[in-house]
C-alpha cells in the first residue's frame, strides 16, 4: 500500500512538473501568439515543417500549436501552406518526453534505455516527414483525402473531451498556482522551466527505483500486457490515454520511467508513442469543430490533415517490417553513443529542438522582412490575431 502511494505521488510529480514545464515555456515564448509569430514566416513546405518543430518546442503543446493552424486556415491561411506545419508540431512535441529521460542523467544504463524510449517517437516522427512531406508537396494526396471527408462532415455537431481530461483537472491547479507563485520573480518563465525540470528529475529518479524494486510478477504482466503485448494493443493503448488526458506529450512522458527501469523495452514502447500520435489529433478536430462560419470546411480539412497523416504513418510503419525496426535500431544507435558520452543527449536536445529551428527562424526573419512575401506574413499576423480575439483558438 505504502509503494502503491509513493508510486501515485511521484507520478503526480511528474505530470505537474510537464505542466510546469510547458507553462514556463509558454511564457518565454509568447505562448500562442509566439506560435503565429512564428508561423507567418511559413515561406515553403520545408520551412513550415522546421518552425513547427520550433513552435511546438516552445509551447510545449502540439494541441495547441494544432489549433492554432486549424484557426490560421479557418482565417485564409492555404492549407497546402499548413501542413508542413502540422507535421512539424507532431516532431516538435517529443522534446517533453526527451527532457523526462535525463532525470536518470546520473544512471548510464537506465539514461541509455529510458533516451532510447523517448527518441523512438523523435525517430518515427522524423522519418514520417522524410517519406511524407515529399509526396504531399508533388501531390497533395493528404490535402485532397482531407478535403473530400471535411465535405462529408461538415455540419457535425461539435464535442468536447474536455470533462475526461482527469490528469489536467488533477494537475492544473497546482502547476497554475507554482507557476503563478514565481511570476513575481525576474525571469519567471525560465524559473518555472528550471523547477519543473528539477520535478520531472526527482519523480523518475525515484519512482524508477521503486518500480524495478516492485513490478515483477502478476503486475508486470498487466502493464506489458496492455502496452508491450504485440504492436496492435500498444499503439491501442498509446491512443487511448491520449485521447483522454488531451496530452501526447504527458502519455509518452509516462512510459520513459518504465523503460528507464527495464520494464519496457524500446520496441515494446514504440507502438505506444505512435498511438499517442493518434490520439492527439483529438483536440486540432475539435478546434475545427467550433469554428461555426463558412470557414468550418477548411479548418476541418486541414484537422483531418493531421488525422490521416497520423494514421497513414502508423499503418504504413506497421505493416512494412524494415520501416517499423528503423525508428527503434535509429533510436538504439543514439542510446548507444549518449551512454559513452552524455554530452551528446544535451547536443542532440538542443540542435534539433531549438538551434536548428531557430536558425532557420532568424534566417526567415531576415529574408521576409522586405521581400516579396513580406505581405503575406503579414496577412498571416493579423488574420491570427483576429482569430485569437474571437476564441476560435483554443488553449
Amino acid at each position: 500500500m505504502k509503494t502503491a502511494f509513493l508510486t501515485t505521488a511521484l507520478i503526480y510529480l511528474l505530470l505537474v512538473g510537464v505542466s510546469v514545464v510547458g507553462a514556463g515555456f509558454k511564457i518565454v515564448s509568447g505562448g500562442t501568439e509566439g506560435a503565429i509569430e512564428i508561423f507567418s514566416f511559413a515561406s515553403n513546405p520545408l520551412v513550415g515543417v522546421i518552425l513547427g518543430v520550433l513552435a511546438t518546442a516552445l509551447v510545449q503543446s502540439s494541441s495547441t500549436v494544432s489549433s492554432v493552424i486549424v484557426g490560421l486556415v479557418a482565417g485564409g491561411v492555404p492549407v497546402a501552406t499548413a501542413v508542413p506545419m502540422i507535421m512539424g508540431a507532431n516532431m516538435g512535441t517529443t522534446i517533453t518526453n526527451t527532457i523526462v529521460s535525463l532525470g536518470n542523467l546520473s544512471d548510464r544504463t537506465a539514461f541509455k534505455r529510458s533516451f532510447q524510449a523517448a527518441t523512438v517517437h523523435d525517430f518515427f516522427n522524423l522519418f514520417s516527414i522524410v517519406i511524407f512531406l515529399p509526396i504531399e508537396v508533388l501531390f497533395k494526396p493528404l490535402e485532397r483525402f482531407a478535403a473530400i471527408l471535411s465535405d462529408v462532415f461538415v455540419g457535425a455537431s461539435g464535442a468536447s473531451t474536455a470533462s475526461f481530461n482527469f490528469l489536467g483537472a488533477a494537475t492544473k491547479p497546482v502547476a497554475s498556482y507554482l507557476v503563478d507563485s514565481l511570476s513575481v520573480l525576474p525571469l519567471a518563465g525560465y524559473l518555472s522551466i528550471l523547477l519543473g525540470i528539477g520535478m520531472i528529475m526527482l519523480a523518475v529518479i525515484q519512482v524508477g527505483k521503486l518500480l524495478q524494486a516492485k513490478m515483477t510478477g502478476r503486475a508486470q504482466d498487466i502493464l506489458t500486457y496492455a502496452v508491450g503485448r504485440n504492436r496492435l494493443t500498444g499503439v491501442a493503448s498509446g491512443m487511448a490515454m491520449t485521447v483522454l488526458v488531451q496530452s501526447s506529450s504527458t502519455t509518452t512522458s509516462l512510459v520513459v520511467p518504465l523503460a528507464g527501469a527495464g520494464i519496457l523495452t524500446t520496441k515494446q514502447v514504440f507502438p505506444f508513442t505512435m498511438g499517442a500520435n493518434i490520439g492527439t489529433c483529438i483536440t486540432a478536430l475539435l478546434a475545427a469543430m467550433g469554428v461555426s462560419d463558412s470557414s468550418q470546411a477548411v479548418a476541418l480539412q486541414i484537422a483531418l490533415v493531421h488525422l490521416l497523416y497520423n494514421v497513414f504513418g502508423v499503418v504504413l510503419f506497421l505493416l512494412v517490417p524494415w520501416l517499423h525496426s528503423l525508428p527503434v535500431r535509429s533510436a538504439e544507435w543514439l542510446g548507444e553513443l549518449t551512454e559513452k558520452n552524455r554530452g551528446y543527449a544535451l547536443g542532440y536536445l538542443l540542435a534539433v529542438f531549438f538551434i536548428l529551428p531557430g536558425a532557420v527562424f532568424g534566417i526567415s526573419n531576415l529574408v521576409l522582412e522586405s521581400g516579396p512575401l513580406a505581405g503575406e506574413q503579414e496577412i498571416i499576423r493579423e488574420t491570427a490575431l483576429d482569430l485569437e480575439s474571437q476564441e476560435i483558438l483554443l488553449e
